[in-house]
């Protein structure tokens, strides 16, 4: 089981990602169009560049809906593989069959 403050922090960047997703891509707009000229270029590198750090997306992680856990996440499931044997194995995830062979 993961901190509980850890995974606080995610959920609390997921919703700065959400809250300043249309800020950030309207500034990767300016950046990336080759029309624009250097000084809006500038401009806004440094306004995307004041925006707080978690409101990237890449700093949000992955974690496991049941415990937490960052490591062995199956994104298909949004479970550990801890997590995700277990409840296989009980017969709780639909579709999902031990193999035997």
């Amino acid at each position: 089981m993961a901190k509980i403050s850890k995974v606080v922090k995610n959920e609390k960047r997921k919703k700065m990602v959400v809250q300043y997703a249309e800020r950030r891509l309207a500034l990767k707009k300016i950046i990336n169009n080759p029309a624009s000229t250097p000084e809006q270029v500038d401009e806004a590198v440094m306004k995307l560049q004041k925006l707080p750090r978690d409101a990237s997306p890449i700093r949000v992680r992955n974690r496991s809906s049941q415990t937490g856990r960052t490591r062995g996440y199956l994104r298909k499931f949004g479970l550990s593989r801890i997590d995700f044997r277990k409840l296989a194995l009980e017969g709780q995830i639909p579709g999902v069959v031990k193999s035997s062979w």
